[in-house]
């Protein structure tokens, strides 16, 4: 019985080490990179757009609820952003007036979304 040989592999993409699309590793790191800077860029945009909505609400003193509390889900998605931050803050304390509870939960999500503290330091504290 004759024994079986391996016919050898052609050098593929990956054996190259390119990635499937085709492109080398710093090709890819460079594309992921100027994607998270396009995410930023809007992140900021976003909650520049949103900081004059902000003023408005606070300026006439609404106190509708869906209103705010809208803008406050919007405010979430840029509040990695020290702009959208100062903005989500300005509103929550606004909105504590009207409804604490309800903006307790607007700080708890921002916590949950982007707050980069492991918890094991919170309990390391008490």
């Amino acid at each position: 019985m004759a024994a079986k040989v391996k016919k050898p592999r052609s050098k593929g993409a990956r054996d190259r080490g390119a990635s499937v699309t085709g492109c080398g590793s710093d090709d890819g790191f460079a594309k992921i990179r100027s994607i998270a800077v396009a995410i930023n860029r809007l992140q900021l945009q976003n909650a520049e757009t949103l900081d004059p909505v902000v003023q408005h609400l606070i300026r006439i003193r609404s106190r509708d609820v869906q209103e705010i509390e809208h803008t406050l889900d919007q405010l979430l998605d840029c509040a990695c952003v020290p702009k959208g931050l100062e903005v989500f803050k300005s509103l929550c304390r606004y909105y504590f007036k009207i409804d604490p509870v309800a903006t307790a939960y607007y700080i708890h999500a921002y916590r949950d979304m982007w707050d980069s503290k492991p918890d094991q330091e919170k309990v390391d504290a008490q």
